[in-house]
């Protein structure tokens, strides 16, 4: 059973959460807390597969929320939960380390494919999410990096084409005719190269230099 913690300042929203999971045979809702401050004593307190936070909550918000868990618990999963589907905001928790994305209004069926997609070790951005993304960085200019970027393989370019098409490891590995671990060694090579700090920085480093 994979031990979930609910981060939110909105009661209601933590009790329709665990209500989701009441008789769910794979995850379950091990703690709760109302902010960012709660959370953290929570995390040092016990351990959880994946946090489930909201973006807006007083004392400590999400933002500094995923920060500090960062810089705690480095290999922490994190799904973002909120409201809030500017692309600005998003585009700050993906910066922190968020390794999910999804609206509050998702049915439960998204939920669970971002859980269980978090868990393989891949990250999940609810479409409407990725979108907000997309749609922000298109047209800007490519912005500077501090670092000389490194050219990129052939392989490497399809996979990243793939990776922006929002396929899993698995899809990818079935159409390159290649093993998945080779895929996530293709990932891995892509993320430093680009200085990339997780999947969706990978698709905005794509789309900013037109390489899909």
């Amino acid at each position: 059973m994979k031990k979930l913690l609910i981060v939110d300042d909105h009661e209601i929203v933590r009790d329709a959460i665990k209500f989701y999971f009441e008789e769910d045979k794979e995850f379950e809702v091990a703690a709760e807390a109302g902010n960012g401050i709660e959370g953290m004593e929570k995390l040092r307190g016990g351990e959880f597969d994946v946090v489930l936070t909201d973006y807006n909550m007083p004392e400590m918000d999400g933002l500094a929320f995923v920060t500090q868990i960062r810089e705690e618990f480095p290999d922490q999963k994190i799904l973002v939960l909120s409201m809030v589907n500017e692309a600005a905001y998003i585009n700050k928790m993906i910066s922190k380390g968020a390794n999910g994305y999804i609206l509050k209004n998702s049915p439960k069926e998204d939920l669970i494919k971002a859980l269980k997609k978090i868990l393989e070790g891949e990250d999940y951005f609810a479409e409407d999410v990725y979108k907000a993304i997309v749609s922000q960085i298109a047209g800007r200019k490519p912005k500077q990096r501090l670092t000389l970027e490194t050219e990129l393989s052939s392989r490497e370019k399809e996979v990243l084409e793939l990776i922006t098409q929002e396929y899993s490891n698995q899809e990818i590995a079935d159409k390159l005719f290649i093993s998945q671990r080779t895929v996530e060694t293709h990932k891995r090579n892509l993320l430093e190269k680009t200085g990339c700090k997780n999947i969706a920085g990978l698709v905005m480093y794509a789309v900013e230099r037109n390489l899909v």
